[in-house]
């Protein structure tokens, strides 16, 4: 009897190779994908199907923000699937109209019109339209060290070489490059503060030498590429700029937002207005998969007169809506926003210790609970173990065997080439940052000694 006739008594093991054997692996080579078979999850663990338990200091794909198996949104999946399971999005629900005003709580002022997609990559795909629709202008300016989703609007407005499998048809799709804010190594070799912000006024170079430049994509924050915090002039500048060229600002909160850095929004630190905020991931601290993108009033005007052209049979899906007000709803209630700015200098002081003890690391950044530890070859220098070609290319990463030696001691954490991000549920505890920095301290080792003295 196959595999397969036999569903409701597979193994572990059985699972996990017909996975394998029927699902594509993403982001990799196929050859060595061994998945792990994930039973279960509770609070800031997840668990495998031979019971052991692993702490989440990523909080998977730092979207499980309110950790796993929060009783209260995990009941409004329940109610909400009795009330409504689905309706066309052209007709109202309660929980559409719910969330709509729950959102207005939260976030930046001005941004009080929405669309609901399914991720962060349709959102994305959204806000593309919305700003060339608007503007009548087609190009968008994006910066290298960025992600912004895999479909073929938000893979060519990523920066990072997971665009390249999709090449040469995303040079025809209205993209350009910006060098990144990277104060830690600066791409256009500035060195802060008395670069000025150059990075800024790059773009606004770029911006004057193009002709129809609809809108600036960044993400406030950047996540996978290095957790890179712009320094405190950036935002506004830019925004300066923006506005004396007729540029929308669309804002990736895809992963920075939610609480994540110690605010709703990573904007907030700056106090910064975008024209457009696009996310997902927190939203609905992944539970069920939630994209939005918001604009202002004055975009949403545009519309009332125009022809809206976008739309998707599982946009503002009942069924991501209501789960969304509930998570939404505890977060307030257990104040998790200010938990993670609390806990912020908890972690960098911890953080720093590590820099300080391992010559393997080079810096340490973040804000909230969204931290990188870089790991560097050399550090005067800045040289690193490994480019994103080595990634690309499938060699063998120096952080991803430090990413599984901690997993064997039951820390899992995210590596991305050159480092790695600490992003735990908001409800993680100190001991439990404890045990998953003393994991990566451990393991560190392993990059110690390949460090070039």
């Amino acid at each position: 009897m196959s595999e397969v006739s036999q569903l409701d008594e597979l193994t572990s093991e059985q699972i996990s190779s017909i996975t394998r054997q029927t699902n594509y692996g993403t982001w990799r080579f196929q050859k060595t994908w061994k998945p792990l078979h994930i039973a279960d999850a509770e609070g800031c663990w997840f668990i495998d199907g031979a019971g052991k338990r692993y702490l989440d200091f990523s909080s998977q794909l730092m979207c499980v923000n309110l950790g796993h198996k929060n009783p209260r949104v995990v009941e409004s999946i329940a109610e909400q699937a009795r009330e409504l399971a689905y309706v066309a999005p052209g007709h109202a629900t309660r929980s559409r109209a719910r969330l709509s005003a729950k959102l207005l709580e939260v976030l930046p002022e001005g941004l009080n019109k929405f669309f609901f997609a399914t991720s962060g990559t349709e959102a994305n795909e959204a806000a593309f339209k919305i700003a060339r629709m608007f503007t009548g202008k087609t190009k968008i300016v994006s910066r290298y060290r960025s992600y912004h989703g895999s479909t073929n609007g938000s893979i060519a407005a990523t920066g990072d070489p997971r665009r390249w499998a999709m090449e040469p048809g995303g040079k025809g799709s209205g993209f350009i490059f910006a060098p990144e804010t990277n104060c830690y190594d600066c791409p256009i070799k500035h060195t802060y503060p008395t670069c000025n912000i150059a990075c800024a006024d790059y773009i606004e170079h770029m911006i004057r030498n193009e002709s129809d430049v609809a809108a600036i994509i960044l993400e406030p924050v950047v996540g996978t590429n290095g957790v890179l915090v712009p320094p405190p002039e950036y935002f506004p500048r830019l925004r300066k700029i923006c506005d004396q060229y007729g540029v929308l600002m669309i804002a990736d909160e895809v992963m920075a937002g939610w609480g994540r850095t110690g605010k709703w929004f990573a904007v907030d630190h700056w106090n910064i207005e975008p024209d457009i905020l696009v996310t997902a991931k927190g939203i609905t601290s992944a539970y069920v998969p939630l994209g939005l993108c918001a604009t202002t009033t004055k975009i949403a005007d545009y519309f009332e007169d125009h022809y809206f052209s976008h739309g998707h049979t599982y946009e503002a899906h009942p069924m991501t809506l209501g789960p969304a007000v509930a998570t939404i709803e505890e977060m307030q209630r257990l104040k998790l926003v200010e938990r993670a700015a609390e806990l912020e200098p908890y972690v960098r002081e911890k953080l720093e210790v590590l820099k300080a003890k391992h010559p393997s690391v080079g810096d340490v950044r973040g804000l909230g609970l969204f931290f990188a530890v870089e790991i560097v070859k050399n550090r005067a220098t800045k040289q690193p173990f490994n480019t994103m070609l080595d990634k690309v290319e499938g060699k063998p990463l120096v952080v991803d065997q430090i990413a599984g030696k901690m997993m064997a001691q039951g820390v899992s954490i995210q590596a991305w080439v050159s480092h790695f991000v600490i992003a735990p549920p908001l409800i993680v505890t100190k001991e439990e940052l404890d045990l998953g920095i003393a994991a990566l301290d451990e393991q560190l080792s392993i990059a110690d000694a390949l460090v070039e003295q």
